[in-house]
């Protein structure tokens, strides 16, 4: 169901900042929706329009980017669900807006994976039946743009413990979060 704003597979870091710029994503509708503790929906806007200033990413941003690639490996080798990169910005089909960063796909499902990193003090947002809200949004918001009814999620915390979850679909979600990026 989603379309292909633009491949990824070989853009400079640059290019990729500013294609994410041209719509909101799934960590972009967990700030607007109030569930991000590092940004709120203004500096979401400010960020969009060109106003913020650009910011490094912080030591957690880094080492979750440079994991990612383990993360899914790993959930890979527990699960025995292959996955594989999708390379592009993927836009929702009505709202072209929309859109999706995802980590990966699962090969031969409709299913999509989102991986993460966590510090040993946050492991307590990871218990046995649920994740932190602003990730379960962020799936949500995928399952929205690709039109699947699965997304699993895959968290490394303290370096030494992992665990995966599945969230299925949630449409009444859905259209609460589509309403508030229109």
């Amino acid at each position: 169901m989603a379309k292909v704003l633009v491949s990824t597979a070989n853009m400079e870091h640059e290019a990729w900042l500013a294609a994410r710029k041209k719509g909101i994503g799934g960590s972009d509708i967990a700030a607007i929706v109030g569930l991000n503790k590092y940004k709120s929906p203004m500096q979401v806007y400010l960020d969009k329009i060109g106003e913020l200033p650009e910011e490094e990413a912080g030591e957690a941003a880094y080492w979750g980017t440079v994991l990612e690639a383990v993360v899914a490996q790993e959930f890979s080798k527990r699960t025995g669900l292959k996955v594989r990169r999708r390379n592009a910005i993927l836009q929702h089909e009505k709202y072209p807006y929309f859109l999706a960063n995802v980590d990966r796909l699962i090969v031969g499902r409709k299913e999509g994976l989102e991986c993460k990193t966590a510090s040993e003090y946050l492991k307590d947002q990871w218990n046995e039946e649920s994740v932190p809200d602003a990730y379960f949004v962020q799936c949500q918001w995928y399952m929205a743009i690709t039109g699947f009814q699965k997304w699993h999620l895959a968290v490394l915390i303290g370096g030494n413990k992992f665990r995966t979850f599945e969230i299925e679909r949630d449409d009444e979600l859905i259209a609460i979060l589509e309403r508030k990026a229109y």
